[in-house]
């Protein structure tokens, strides 16, 4: 009697079979935001800061963009966002996806507190 083999698309799918569906898709150095979002009934917000670090430098957000430099210390709204402030003078549906995608930014579990992931130590400047 032949061999049983697994398929080639099993072995692919076999990591997201194993991975803990209850923590948020968050990786070292991404910025967990739920000062607002949950009180208005939406997911956390994951900020991947290393992607965006990695296409722009630290001025673009920080300094022209208003950004402070702790996490969660900005009072964003989304209405801030789609009047084009913060996060929407990028995330117009030009120059990256639009507000219309919630999904793609609110993808954190409930009840996390505002962070950034990887580091207790990384909360802003004079603490690194």
């Amino acid at each position: 009697m032949p061999r049983q083999r697994w398929s080639p698309a099993l072995w692919l799918a076999l990591p997201l079979l194993c991975m803990p569906w209850t923590t948020p898709f968050a990786e070292y150095g991404d910025v967990l935001l739920n000062n607002r979002a949950q009180q208005a009934g939406m997911p956390p917000v994951v900020f991947p800061h290393w992607f965006h670090r990695i296409r722009y430098r630290c001025k673009v957000c920080h300094s022209e963009l208003g950004f402070e430099m702790r996490a969660g210390a900005n009072v964003v709204t989304m209405n801030d966002i789609v009047q084009g402030k913060f996060c929407g003078a990028c995330h117009n549906g030009q120059i990256a996806w639009a507000t219309e995608n919630c999904g793609l930014c609110h993808t954190g579990r409930a009840g996390l507190p505002t962070r950034i992931f990887g580091s207790h130590e990384t909360l802003g400047p004079g603490r690194w």
